[in-house]
């Protein structure tokens, strides 16, 4: 097992919510850039969000639904996700980069990826 785990994944009807988190362990967490990821089935890894220092970033698809929040103290990142589509059904996925100078919206940047968690919705 990695250093990060995601959890909250399941089942929903279009409309729901659901909150994912992201868990790390011997990282120096907070300096980290945390990303979420995710991929349906057959396509690429999409970029969903980014929390940063000072900042955080979203996908137009999710604006609006999804919200990031980092808790340093738990070394955990939450994604609350309200008013799911059938379409943002796929594994979702965090993941840990180091702050540098490469783009925190390339995936191939980041350091550290939890083992993902599924995320269905569906009538």
């Amino acid at each position: 097992q990695g250093p990060l785990v995601e959890s909250g994944g399941g089942l929903v009807q279009p409309g729901d919510s659901l909150r994912l988190s992201c868990t790390a362990s011997g990282l120096p967490f907070g300096a980290y850039v945390i990303g979420w990821f995710r991929q349906a089935p057959g396509e690429e890894r999409d970029i969903v969000g980014i929390s940063r220092i000072g900042d955080t970033y979203y996908t137009d698809s999710v604006k609006g639904r999804f919200t990031i929040s980092r808790d340093n103290a738990k070394n955990t990142v939450y994604l609350q996700m309200n008013s799911l589509k059938p379409e943002d059904t796929a594994v979702y996925i965090c993941a840990a980069k180091r702050p540098n100078y490469y783009s925190d919206y390339d995936g191939r940047r980041y350091d550290y990826w939890g083992q993902g968690t599924q995320v269905t919705v569906s009538s």
